[in-house]
């Protein structure tokens, strides 16, 4: 479909080059230690044309996001971006600054200030905007503010930002990290034959993720804040594109902030690292409000990520655009599903309207079409697709071995699939050979062509993530996994843990056939905020209850431990914290410790 494309259209070039002030040089962050935690020159081979081993329209966007530097973007707002998957904004006030979403890592995001700083003045940070819950937007927020210098500076961010951002990456936080590797190529080399980029934006920046919490929430569409002498007015649009999201206008500016609800491709509908589905249908309502709610007030929008859009009838046409697209996939999907169509079946038979086909805002870089039909086909029928055959299937393991058996063995197998990879036919002979793999996985010789048909369906991919988890699976059969450069739900995070979740991330750890015997009651009366949880372990699950600390439980516990919040932590994880009052039989707390487990970094995606 790329030759059908408006390649001879620049303006995304032109955009993305204007205001630019100057580069990081070179374009390389390092930490204390002298790791490299982001190198954008690394992408210098994009200055080429594309190889046969890209996509022409994903070269296209990855040359477009692997620009770096500072921008200006209109008088007062400057950007920083190519510094990390997300872009930086900073908005000069009256004493200082206002920085919005600091990145992933606290190295990039000072690296970030200080280019800013260079050619803007040293202006100290006066406020700081976290425009959604995901940590590519807050990770770096210690970078702009170090420990101690947050005091009498407002952190804002929309309701509920703080549940979310820690949820998200605590619950099944080692999962998506083992997945996010794939999904951005951390561990692919980069190059034409490698990783290009993730369409959103380059990769993910691996350094120190920290989070600072709000002091400021938002909590409906209208408000206004005012933040070192510049005006603020909110759009909350929570279940778009982040659970807590919002966008904003800076009216003495006349500048659009559009957060990550509108940006230059196709966003995800859900995410291949994995996340909750979002919902398409209040994205598309809250965009068309934006259109409403702004309306006249701006002359250029501009988003955490990729570039700006200049002009009111420009930002007008990019975001129905925008609009049209999460509503047509949605509704399209509903309509088809209706008709009794399943996910796979939808993902084939949909397209795009011309319009929305031919425009590059809408090319499926990040999210794609066929995953995102997926994607509201789950939110609405679940994984069943209501074909019963499908009920009760072996696993994938047991299920290959029958399929490879049917095939007349491993090597009529693997002939099978060169036949079918002759024939063009890539998806069925990765069927094929997956399933040898399954079946054994020592077999090097179906490894290796598997391998081989991934390069294939990576390098004509679109999609960036779709490119990068198929090169990484090629690695991974070849060389055999690697953990993820950053484990999201890091120590930095910590501190902002309510004792539910921490509490909740440890019964998720819980080895519950081990523990199936086990009978025991823990209680945690925090002193600094007077609750009593008490912990319950009966048939392999661990329950909690909270209770105002001052009101006696009708049955004690085996065992009280009287501690902060602050212990809480180093007690649950086998430390014995000073100061924390033991309360019965201490013996207890490591019987519950002993059933928990650890989860694996490493653990296998691309074999069983």
């Amino acid at each position: 479909m790329s030759a059908d494309l408006p390649f001879e259209d620049t303006t995304d070039f032109e955009n993305a080059d204007r205001g630019f002030v100057a580069a990081l040089s070179p374009g390389v962050v390092m930490d204390a230690e002298g790791r490299v935690v982001w190198d954008n020159d690394a992408y210098d081979f994009l200055r080429e044309d594309c190889p046969d081993t890209a996509d022409p329209s994903l070269w296209r966007q990855a040359q477009l996001v692997s620009r770096q530097g500072l921008y200006e973007v209109t008088e007062g707002v400057y950007q920083v971006r190519g510094l990390d998957l997300s872009n930086m904004t900073i908005v000069e006030g009256e004493r200082g600054v206002i920085v919005v979403d600091p990145l992933i890592s606290t190295e990039t995001a000072a690296a970030a200030l200080a280019l800013y700083r260079a050619h803007r003045g040293d202006r100290p940070v006066t406020g700081l905007v976290y425009t959604h819950s995901h940590v590519d937007h807050f990770g770096g927020a210690r970078g702009v503010l170090p420990h101690g210098g947050e005091k009498g500076v407002p952190v804002l961010a929309p309701a509920g930002f703080l549940q979310h951002a820690v949820s998200e990456n605590v619950y099944a936080g080692p999962a998506m990290a083992r997945r996010a590797g794939f999904m951005y190529g951390d561990r692919l080399p980069k190059g034409p034959a490698g990783q290009i980029g993730a369409g959103l934006g380059m990769t993910t920046s691996t350094g120190t993720v920290t989070l600072i919490a709000p002091t400021v929430d938002i909590t409906s569409t209208g408000q206004e804040e005012i933040v070192d002498g510049v005006r603020m007015v909110f759009q909350l649009t929570p279940g778009t594109e982040a659970p807590a999201e919002m966008n904003f206008l800076f009216p003495q500016r006349r500048a659009l902030c559009l957060a990550e609800n509108a940006t230059h491709n196709m966003h995800n509908i859900l995410t291949l690292r994995g996340a909750p589905v979002r919902d398409p249908r209040i994205w598309a309502r809250y965009l068309d409000e934006a259109i409403d709610l702004f309306d006249g007030h701006y002359d250029v929008a501009f988003a955490s990520h990729h570039w700006p859009t200049w002009g009111h009838e420009e930002v007008v046409r990019f975001l129905t655009g925008q609009r049209d697209l999460y509503a047509y996939l949605h509704d399209q999907t509903l309509r088809l599903l209706n008709s009794g169509l399943t996910g796979p079946e939808i993902a084939e038979e949909l397209r795009l309207p011309p319009a929305l086909e031919r425009s590059w805002h809408a090319r499926g870089y990040y999210g794609s079409l066929s995953h995102n039909v997926k994607a509201v086909y789950q939110r609405y029928l679940g994984w069943f697709n209501g074909n019963v055959a499908t009920l009760w299937e072996h696993p994938p393991a047991e299920l290959a071995e029958r399929y490879v058996e049917l095939a007349g063995g491993a090597e009529q197998a693997v002939a099978k699939a060169r036949a079918y990879l002759a024939r063009g036919d890539l998806r069925f002979a990765a069927t094929v050979l997956n399933h040898v793999v399954f079946a054994d996985p020592e077999n090097l010789d179906a490894r290796e062509t598997l391998a081989s048909v991934y390069d294939r369906l990576g390098w004509g991919a679109e999609n960036g993530p779709w490119r990068n988890f198929y090169l990484t699976a090629a690695t991974e059969l070849r060389h055999g996994p690697e953990p993820a450069l950053v484990e999201l739900g890091d120590s930095g995070m910590t501190e902002a843990l309510t004792p539910a979740m921490v509490l909740d991330s440890l019964a998720a750890r819980i080895d519950g056939p081990r523990a199936w015997y086990e009978h025991l009651t823990i209680d945690l009366v925090l002193t600094d905020e007077l609750q009593r949880h008490r912990l319950t372990l009966h048939n392999g699950a661990l329950t909690h209850r909270a209770t105002p600390a001052g009101i006696p439980p009708r049955t004690p516990a085996g065992l009280t431990l009287t501690l902060t919040r602050a212990q809480l932590v180093g007690a649950l994880a086998g430390r014995d914290p000073d100061g924390v009052v033991a309360d019965g039989d201490p013996a207890l707390l490591g019987q519950l410790l002993s059933y928990v487990t650890e989860p694996d970094p490493f653990f296998p995606v691309v074999t069983p």
